[in-house]
């Protein structure tokens, strides 16, 4: 019952979107609706710049924490703690709040990952970075920093890398048509408008 506490509070944690709510106060329109049509940090910076892009990002890695957090100080099994981390990632996918209308769960990705694995999350977000600076695609980077986390994982914390992978699979499920868009050369660079 403790871990599907956990879970649940993580889903709806999950759910509460920085993007709309980031550009609701600054008196921009929801991103939802333009550009890329995602509530996530890269359309928020093709539309309105870095300084929303950052403090969307700041708030959904600072939502994926907390619920993440309790469950592993409680010392609950492995499994547990990464279930908790899944539900943080499908509220963030498939939100309550928010009509089930979601985002990639790349950030919040990030902010489980700081929790549980934090070697693995910062090797991962270097990675991210130097491929969104070569390839200037944020998908392609979210694609490659996801499916190197596992192996990543695998060296530094191996007892996490099962967990790490279901978080992987979920990422890659949330860009499937960033992937077509890649295939036909069509997906927009991070200075896109």
């Amino acid at each position: 019952m403790q871990a599907l506490g956990w879970m649940l509070l993580g889903y709806l944690s999950g759910s509460c979107l920085a993007a709309p709510w980031v550009c609701r106060l600054a008196g921009v329109a929801d991103p939802r609706g333009s550009g890329s049509c995602n509530p996530g940090v890269s359309n928020v910076l093709r539309l309105y710049g870095p300084r929303l892009a950052l403090a969307t990002l700041a708030l959904d890695v600072a939502k994926a924490m907390p619920a993440v957090a309790a469950a592993k100080s409680q010392g609950l099994p492995i499994w547990v703690q990464g279930a908790v981390g899944l539900a943080v990632l499908l509220g963030h996918s498939y939100p309550l709040w928010h009509g089930f209308r979601g985002g990639k769960a790349v950030a919040s990705a990030f902010g489980v990952l700081l929790v549980l694995v934090p070697w693995v999350a910062l090797s991962s977000s270097l990675l991210w970075a130097l491929c969104a600076w070569r390839l200037r695609t944020a998908a392609a980077a979210s694609l490659i920093s996801a499916v190197a986390a596992p192996l990543i994982t695998l060296w530094l914390a191996a007892d996490y890398v099962l967990v790490v992978s279901a978080f992987t699979l979920l990422v890659g499920l949330r860009h499937a048509l960033n992937i077509r868009r890649l295939r036909r050369g069509e997906e927009p660079g991070l200075s896109d408008r």
